[in-house]
């Protein structure tokens, strides 16, 4: 194919460049998606900022991050995911001038000055030839009228053209034909992602970012407020609703800009239920809530982690100086992306990271790591059809209550323990976000199936005076020590079952229902005939009739119900 038909379909042949290693709990997620829903689970994933500063890299062509890109591509690959999104800065030049020795260029621009954005729709190819879709977002690194007009071109999947949108049923257009193919939203399954552009626009308006989302917000609201009942919604930019390194954000140069309109976007996204709010620009992985100018809304925001030749840290002095920020977790100096995992109402989050291939801590590479090993640092989620409760370091986790098609879950006891890892870089100390959702009364089970998600160690990886290649492990996802409490409809259980297997059960890494405590680190098990009591220890299960439920002491979160093993 020459640069010609390239252009006109909007993608290139490319060799991957590098593989990487699926590792055991890719397999395990993997596994346990195709089982959940009678394997209706499906999977998009989510990568950020690949800028490339080294010019005359030739692995890295035309300042963008080829090397990471293509490595990422296969992950995507591996994890079969439908689409892959990309929040922004897809390079780090607009123009450059190839080297005359770069005589393989794909473009032939060998000693020439050339756009750089057809490169990063070429790196694309390998997700194309996969049957992945790919789609874009500006960032402030291609801001310009004329990468305006390119994106669209190069990306004909934004305006719902060509053959690469992913499954995608439906491409919405911004009601600003200005950003034709810059703000855009996608209907895949149960799923309606917003993508929002705040720079210079087709037609030269929106050239200051402080208000390019204000005049949108309309848009926002009723595209978000249309999607039907049981879809899944994510608002995606380039910044963020408040940055922990960069103080420019979604509304203006700070955190507190254009305060009316920040209190009308999150207002919306709470309304209409949004799951998350995702970004890059700061390079690193950071979670949080973000809370409205008036304190009304919130929502949670993920700011993505580099893909990118540079890391950064978060400022001394936090962009929050208002108190509307709270910190779920935090991890800086890694390579990472986002496996989402759609099952019908139940959404779950996977994050994963690799070394940049130095010692841990800040450095700008010149060159990228020769191997990349991913570990799966981070799982959270969320339900439609389930609550979110936020619980502070040292609050109990009691508030944790939800009922669901006659199933009712309760945690009786357990503390989120205060440590001394539970802050960020700036010494703020993090909550943790409990979540519950359910599935129906599956065949053989007492319950509707309960999912839990947040109880697990907040991720910290942040300090620059640890040393070697980070991360090197899985999180072992272990939580603080809990009871949890399960109804079940006594007219499915026998009396003989009740001291002989039947229990609160939860699914191991290979999609089998096992007794819970089974998945238990460490603790002693125990069977116990009647209520829980204070002081059992870990390890500790029972059955009671009297209220006609099962309960367990755990220290491990996931997928809940009652049921004979």
């Amino acid at each position: 194919m020459d640069r010609r038909d390239f252009l006109k379909s909007g993608s290139l042949g490319f060799g991957g460049l590098m593989l990487s290693g699926t590792t055991l709990s890719a397999l395990i997620e993997d596994a346990i998606a195709a089982d959940a829903g009678g394997g209706a689970a499906w999977k998009f994933g989510i990568m950020a900022d690949t800028q490339w500063s080294n010019k005359t890299d030739p692995n890295n062509p035309a300042t963008c991050a080829i090397n990471i890109i293509e490595t990422l591509n296969q992950q995507f690959i591996d994890h079969d995911v439908k689409f892959v999104v990309q929040v922004g800065d897809l390079v780090d030049s607009e123009s450059w001038t190839c080297p005359s020795s770069f005589s393989s260029d794909p473009f032939g621009n060998a000693g020439k000055t050339a756009r750089t954005l057809p490169y990063r729709a070429w790196a694309a190819q390998s997700l194309y030839d996969a049957g992945i879709g790919f789609f874009p977002l500006r960032g402030n690194h291609e801001a310009s009228k004329t990468a305006a007009g390119e994106i669209p071109v190069l990306f004909p999947q934004t305006t719902g053209g060509g053959s690469n949108l992913g499954g995608a049923s439906n491409v919405i257009a911004s009601d600003k034909a200005g950003l034709l193919g810059l703000s855009y939203a996608i209907d895949v399954g149960n799923v309606r992602l917003v993508l929002l552009d705040q720079f210079v626009r087709r037609d030269g308006t929106g050239s200051s970012v402080n208000d390019a989302i204000v005049d949108q917000l309309s848009w926002i609201d009723s595209t978000l407020a249309s999607r039907p009942a049981d879809a899944h919604a994510f608002v995606l930019s380039h910044k963020n609703l408040i940055g922990q390194n960069h103080a420019d954000c979604l509304f203006g140069s700070n955190a507190t800009g254009n305060s009316t309109a920040r209190n009308s976007f999150i207002a919306s996204m709470q309304a209409n239920k949004v799951g998350f709010c995702l970004g890059g620009h700061d390079h690193m992985h950071h979670r949080s809530i973000i809370s409205s100018p008036d304190s009304s809304a919130k929502v949670e925001q993920i700011i993505c982690a580099s893909n990118s030749y540079k890391f950064y840290i978060p400022k001394s002095t936090p962009n929050d100086t208002t108190g509307k920020e709270k910190v779920i977790a935090q991890e800086l100096f890694t390579i990472g992306y986002y496996i989402f995992t759609v099952d019908g109402p139940c959404l779950t989050v996977d994050y994963y990271s690799s070394s940049h291939g130095g010692d841990f801590g800040d450095l700008d590479l010149s060159l990228p790591p020769t191997s990349y090993t991913f570990y799966r640092r981070e799982r959270f989620g969320y339900s439609l059809n389930g609550k979110s409760f936020t619980v502070a370091n040292n609050e109990s986790y009691s508030s944790v209550q939800d009922a669901f098609q006659g199933t009712t879950v309760r945690i009786l006891d357990g503390i989120n323990v205060d440590t001394a890892s539970d802050s960020d870089y700036n010494g703020r100390e993090e909550v943790k976000t409990v979540k519950t959702g359910w599935r129906a009364m599956p065949a053989g089970a007492a319950s509707a199936v309960l999912k839990l998600w947040g109880l697990d160690n907040n991720l910290d990886l942040w300090n620059a005076n640890l040393s070697g290649q980070l991360p090197n492990s899985d999180a072992d996802y272990v939580t603080d020590t809990y009871v949890l409490s399960l109804s079940y409809d006594a007219t499915l259980v026998r009396p003989t079952q009740l001291g002989t297997g039947f229990c609160l059960a939860a699914r191991d890494a290979k999609g089998n229902w096992v007794n819970a405590v089974d998945l238990n680190e460490g603790g002693s098990k125990k069977f116990v005939l009647g209520r829980w009591k204070s002081g059992y220890a870990l390890g500790t299960y029972g059955v009671d009739p009297s209220t006609r439920t099962v309960w367990a002491v755990l220290n491990r979160d996931g997928e809940f119900v009652a049921r004979s093993i």
